[in-house]
């Protein structure tokens, strides 16, 4: 094997070491990216280099790997007790990064609910979009109880009505402009979450601010610590 091979063998396995990160995040690999391009120093930097320290005080670790949740739920990524877990089948470096973004948010919600959620202004907002989508919806022929559309919780029945039924390739051109995403409809937290992601994705955050703008006020107060802080 040539030199060259070997060093970049060798960049290969240290760019996916366990490692600290500046804000002090310990990222440990229990399986490798199956994507070998993929450098997640470069990837966590970057988050880093972007949302305020205060707002990665929940997590104190990143695993990546595979977890059984990942098939049982269809998902790539959650957070649990300070840890983000996310998937080591990733195409890209980008898919990553939105997904620790979105795990972030997430993490927000355990230790600052009450800021986020208490003046319901954010659950006004997702309700009458969620209203929206009944009666934009039921003209075109998915029928569904109104109430069905009132929960602001998770419901797998109505994530599996909008994923199987109506389908979200159909619902992508059916909300746009309404919800950043169509995953994004299926609950006031991923309302949430999913803002958060593309509020770090768009530099200039006029999409979300023009279609959410009580979430876009939200993820804006957010990054003043001194209005976190006085919650306690």
């Amino acid at each position: 094997m040539s030199i060259k091979l070997l060093q970049e063998k060798q960049n290969k396995i240290q760019k996916n070491s366990n490692f600290y990160t500046p804000a002090g995040i310990h990222v440990y690999f229990k399986e490798r990216p199956h994507n070998d391009s993929i450098d997640m120093e470069r990837v966590v930097a970057q988050i880093e280099s972007k949302i305020p320290l205060h707002l990665l005080s929940e997590v104190e670790m990143i695993i990546v790997g595979w977890f059984d949740e990942f098939e049982e739920r269809s998902i790539n990524a959650f957070y649990e007790g300070g840890t983000l877990f996310i998937s080591s089948m990733q195409d890209s470096e980008a898919d990553i990064y939105d997904d620790i973004i979105h795990e972030i948010a997430h993490s927000l919600e355990n230790a600052h609910g009450r800021h986020l959620y208490a003046d319901q202004k954010l659950q006004d907002e997702f309700l009458r979009k969620r209203k929206y989508i009944h009666d934009l919806l039921w003209a075109k022929g998915f029928k569904a109880p109104v109430t069905f559309f009132l929960n602001v919780e998770y419901d797998q029945e109505f994530d599996d009505f909008l994923y199987k039924t109506v389908g979200y390739d159909r619902l992508a051109t059916l909300l746009s402009g309404i919800f950043v995403s169509p995953y994004a409809a299926t609950s006031l937290r991923e309302y949430f979450a999913t803002g958060f992601t593309e509020f770090y994705l768009d530099s200039n955050h006029n999409f979300i601010k023009k279609i959410s703008p009580a979430l876009y006020r939200k993820i804006i107060s957010l990054q003043d610590p001194k209005i976190l802080d006085n919650e306690h």
